[in-house]
This record gives C-alpha cells, structure tokens and sequence, in this order.
C-alpha cells in the first residue's frame, strides 16, 4: 500500500499499489509548427513528478493517451515522446498508450514500452474498419503474448467508436497479462456509479481495476469505488486533482474548483481545451496541436482562459 499527501501537505487516501490504481495524470503531448515540441513536454512531466516539497502528487503518469495525442504520432515521434516522458517520471510509474491502427504495429509499440521501462500498457481498440468482437480479442491477446507488462483496456468509444460489451470486458479480463479497464463517463444510460461498478466487477473479477476516464463523472465514481481516476485535467492541474481524488475516496464532498473546465472539456473536446490551458499557462506554444486539430480562438480560447484563471497553476 502507498501513501501520497496533497498540496496542503494533508494525508491523502491509501491506496493499492500498482500502476493501474489511484490517480493517474495524462499529460498532453505538445507540438511546435507540427512537431514534437520536446523542451515543452519536459516541462509538463516535471510539473507532476513531484510537488514544492518532493512529496509525489499523482499515483502515475498516462503517456500517450488521447490527449497525449498518441493516434496522431508516428513510430518515432511516439518513442522519443515516451523515452522523455520516462525520463522525466523519476520514480513515478508510466502508463504507456500504445494503440494502434494494425496490430503489429501495437505489439511494436508494446515492445518498445516494455524495453524502456514503462510500468503498464493502456490498449485501445483503433481502427478504421469497425471492428469485431473476435478482433479485439485478437488484438489484446497478441499483446499480452508479446509482453510481460500489465496491459489495461482503453475503453473510448467516443474517439473509436468500439463499444465494449460487459461479456467483452470479461472475456479480455481472462487473458493472461490483462488486468484493468479504462472505462469512459458514462454506459450509455442512467444506472448510477455504484451500480455500474457492481456490474463490471461481477464480468472482470474482484482483482481486476476499474478506472474511471471522464474528468466530470470521476468524484461519483470514486466514491462509488472506482478503484483509479485516469485524469485529463490531473495532467495539468495535479494537485487540484489530488484534492477532487482525495475528497472523493474518503467518501466527504470533494471541492469543485476543477468544474469550471467541465462544460468546456464536453463542448470542445478534452485536447483542445487542455491545449489551450496549458498555453494560457505559458507552458507550450498557441499551435500545440497535431495537424489538422486546430487551437481554439475567440470566445472559446477566452473561456478557458477565464478557468484557467479561476485554478491557478495546478
């Protein structure tokens, strides 16, 4: 079991050791005239490794994530952006997203993850083709096959439009080396958290992680026993996130700072909001994006602005 302590230097909630447990922080993977911007990403990574103090904020670091932009780099891009983020880390474990459109390309990047150092694999089923139940099944276990690293299930149906089935989520939870699930904000209906949880435990097993993926629905999720928050806004604002994760698991009314950015994540998406955070911030450039993602502007940038100024630096 691991201890961590927020920016107030309160003690925060134990929790499980393991790099698919607590709060996970996905920073964004900035650009500079369409290229990896390396300097600037350095400097998003140091913001998470540890507080003023050295005490460490978040429980791991998800690397190329969505946000992290990992659909839109290239082999090489990927790498150098996971070996810096590694680099950075310290002792921090990282989640490496190595989703890819054929699958030997993501046991390649599976591979790479393994040999640098990454402590676990976040898999999305990306694809151009709709893909099939028995595809996906494929997918993760030549995955797990081709590494001893943890792997977890990116469940995004709104960036690959797969949904996963809880018949799914049991069948991949019984390969060998599979051992979490990333689960989107909602199911696609009202059954609240607590039962929601209950049902993907009853498919995966008690051991297997349940981590919950939409910033705004994660206070209800942990408080419901979600057992990981993997967190858009935690890769900027990791001790605002901290504190939400902290107040949530300890089962009182987390503080809602961070709801500003709610309504903005939902109407423009997670990486053109972060985006313009984090240039707010001064910490990448206006352009950050990978093209053709565009940066926001006008009423839009002004928007997060204002949040952003309502948060402060993190």
């Amino acid at each position: 079991m691991t201890g961590r302590h927020g920016a107030s230097g309160e003690a925060a909630t134990v929790v499980p050791d393991g790099p698919f447990r607590g709060l996970s922080a996905y920073p964004l993977t900035p650009l500079r005239a369409d290229v990896l911007d390396g300097e600037a990403l350095r400097t998003m990574v140091r913001r998470l490794a540890a507080d003023d103090d050295g005490t460490q904020v978040v429980d791991s670091i998800g690397a190329l994530g969505s946000t992290g932009s990992y659909a839109y780099l290239d082999r090489q891009e990927w790498t150098t952006a996971l070996r810096t983020i590694l680099e950075e880390a310290r002792d921090i474990p990282v989640i490496a997203g190595i989703g890819a459109l054929r699958t030997r390309e993501a046991v390649a990047r599976a591979r790479t993850a393994e040999q640098l150092g990454a402590a676990g694999l976040l898999l999305a089923p990306v694809s151009y083709q709709p893909l099939r139940e028995a595809e996906v099944i494929g997918l993760f276990t030549a995955v797990a096959e081709a590494v001893a690293v943890p792997i977890c299930i990116y469940d995004n149906p709104g960036t690959t439009g797969f949904r996963f089935s809880l018949d799914l989520y049991g069948r991949l939870a019984r390969i060998p080396g599979v051992m979490a699930v990333k689960i989107p904000p909602t199911a696609g209906t009202e059954v609240p958290p607590g039962e929601r949880l209950a049902r993907i435990r009853a498919a995966v097993g008690p051991e297997f992680s349940i981590g919950i993926s939409g910033d705004a629905a994660a206070a209800a999720h942990l408080a419901a026993g979600a057992d990981a928050w993997h967190s858009v806004v935690g890769g900027l604002f990791p001790r605002a996130a901290r504190r939400l994760f902290d107040g949530a698991r300890a089962g009182g009314v987390p503080p809602d700072a961070l709801a500003v950015l709610w309504p903005l994540l939902a109407a423009h998406g997670s990486v053109r909001v972060i985006a313009a955070a984090a240039a707010e911030l001064g910490l990448v450039g206006q352009d950050c994006l990978p093209h053709p993602l565009l940066p926001l502007d006008g009423a839009d940038r002004d928007a997060v602005a204002a949040a952003v100024r309502s948060l402060g630096t993190g």
